[in-house]
C-alpha cells in the first residue's frame, strides 16, 4: 500500500512538472507571436501613406490618358470603333488592380494574416452594409466577361434604347436618340432582358415604316422602294435589302404599312438613315404617280 501511495504521488509530480513546462512553452509562443507581429504604426507610417497617395494620384491620371487614348484611337475608325472602344472598361478596371495591388504589396506590404484578417473584417461589414453595390458590381464583372454587349452597342434595356458610351462596375451608361445620359444599374440590367441591336458590328438593321394606300402597285412600289434605299449614301450594301407589306387599320379606314429594311454603315447614323430612306421612298412614289395628296386626305 505505502508502494503504491509513493507512486501516485511520482506521477502527480510528473505530471504537475509536465503542465508547468507546457504552460511556460506556451507562454513563450505567445511572447514570441507578439514580438513578430508588425506594428500598425510601420505597416502604416506617414511615409508609406504619402507613397501611396502620390502613386494613387499619378495612376489615376495613367488610367485617364490611357482609356482616353485608346478612345480617340477608336473614334478614327468606323469598323474597329466599338471593337476597341470594348476594351476600354477591361483596361480600365485591370489597370486599377494592378496599381492597388503594387500600392498594398509593394508599399504596405502588410503580413499575409492582417491581410486574411481584415479582408474578412471588411467582407462581413460590406456583405450586410451594401448588398446592392455589391450586387451592382458582381453584374458589372459579368458583363464585361460574359459581354452581352460592349461599348459602342445600342441597346434596350426596360424604357431606355441608345448607345452604350460607359461599362463601370456600378452602372452602364446609355446615350439616348435625345441625347440624354442615362445610368442604368447593372443587377437591373442582369435580372431584366437586354436587347442588343448590332452586337458588335458598326452597322444594323434600320426599317422605315409608310402607310400607304390599299389600291398602289406592290410590285412597282417594292422596286422603287429598293432603288431608293440604294441610292441613300448611308446604306450598307453587303447586307439585303426588303420590302415587306401588311395590312393596318387606322381611323376605320385600310392601309398597306410598308416595312423597308436595310443596314446603315455607321450604327449611329440609324436614325438619319431612318430618315433619308422615308423621304427618298415618299418622293419617289410621289414622283411615279403611285400616291397622291387625295390618298390621304
Amino acid at each position: 500500500m505505502k508502494k503504491i501511495s509513493l507512486f501516485l504521488w511520482g506521477l502527480l509530480i510528473i505530471g504537475y512538472s509536465h503542465s508547468q513546462v507546457l504552460d511556460t512553452q506556451s507562454d513563450n509562443d505567445l511572447k514570441k507571436v507578439a514580438e513578430e507581429a508588425p506594428n500598425l504604426s510601420e505597416i502604416f507610417s506617414i511615409s508609406k501613406i504619402i507613397w501611396s497617395i502620390i502613386f494613387l494620384i499619378a495612376g489615376y491620371f495613367i488610367i485617364r490618358i490611357l482609356t482616353k487614348v485608346l478612345e480617340l484611337i477608336a473614334e478614327r475608325s468606323t469598323t474597329y470603333r466599338i471593337t476597341l472602344k470594348g476594351f476600354v472598361p477591361v483596361v480600365r478596371i485591370l489597370s486599377w488592380v494592378l496599381l492597388l495591388t503594387i500600392i498594398i504589396a509593394g508599399i504596405f506590404r502588410p503580413p499575409a494574416a492582417t491581410i486574411l484578417a481584415l479582408s474578412a473584417s471588411i467582407g462581413v461589414a460590406v456583405g450586410f452594409a451594401a448588398q446592392d453595390i455589391l450586387k451592382n458590381i458582381f453584374g458589372g464583372i459579368v458583363i464585361l466577361f460574359d459581354r452581352p454587349f460592349v461599348v459602342g452597342d445600342k441597346i434596350e434595356v426596360g424604357d431606355y434604347y441608345g448607345e452604350v458610351v460607359n461599362i463601370g462596375l456600378r452602372s452602364t451608361r446609355v446615350v439616348t436618340p435625345g441625347d440624354s445620359l442615362v445610368s442604368i444599374p447593372n443587377s437591373e440590367i442582369m435580372n431584366g432582358s437586354v436587347s442588343n441591336t448590332n452586337s458588335g458590328s458598326a452597322y444594323c438593321q434600320v426599317i422605315a415604316e409608310i402607310l400607304l394606300p390599299m389600291h398602289i402597285d406592290t410590285l412597282k412600289a417594292r422596286s422603287l422602294a429598293i432603288q431608293a434605299a440604294q441610292v441613300s449614301k448611308l446604306v450598307y450594301l453587303k447586307k439585303p435589302i426588303k420590302v415587306l407589306f401588311f395590312n393596318e387599320v387606322k381611323d376605320r379606314k385600310s392601309y398597306l404599312k410598308m416595312k423597308l429594311s436595310a443596314y446603315v454603315t455607321d450604327i449611329r447614323e440609324e436614325f438619319t438613315f431612318k430618315s433619308e430612306m422615308t423621304e427618298l421612298v415618299v418622293a419617289a412614289f410621289f414622283e411615279h404617280g403611285l400616291i397622291s395628296k387625295a390618298d390621304f386626305e
